[in-house]
């Protein structure tokens, strides 16, 4: 990976997320990142579309919220077809 080249989580790809899951517990969540969700004013999360490893849940959408996030393992990185406009900002500053 070259310096200028940015890593970014993608839409479409598989990751394996691990984050804190309860006392003395971490949560495994592996499936294909959808995007990114809002929760309350200050805090975001990740949207993850479940994987067969899941069982029943598979399929289904699970929010990690990013506070909680350990560590993410790509799987199965797909490339990032959006060109971005330089113009426009992910952030809210005020």
């Amino acid at each position: 990976m070259s310096k200028k080249e940015e890593l970014k989580l993608t839409e479409g790809s598989r990751y394996k997320v691990i984050s804190i899951g309860g006392r003395d517990l971490a949560l495994e969540t592996e499936g294909i990142f959808k995007g990114f969700a809002s929760i309350g004013i200050d805090e975001g999360g990740l949207q993850i579309e479940l994987g067969e490893c899941h069982g029943e849940m598979q399929g289904k959408i699970r929010i990690v919220p990013l506070h909680a996030i350990l560590a993410i393992d790509i799987l199965d990185a797909k490339t990032d077809d959006k060109k971005e406009d330089s113009k426009d900002t992910n952030h809210y500053y005020g």
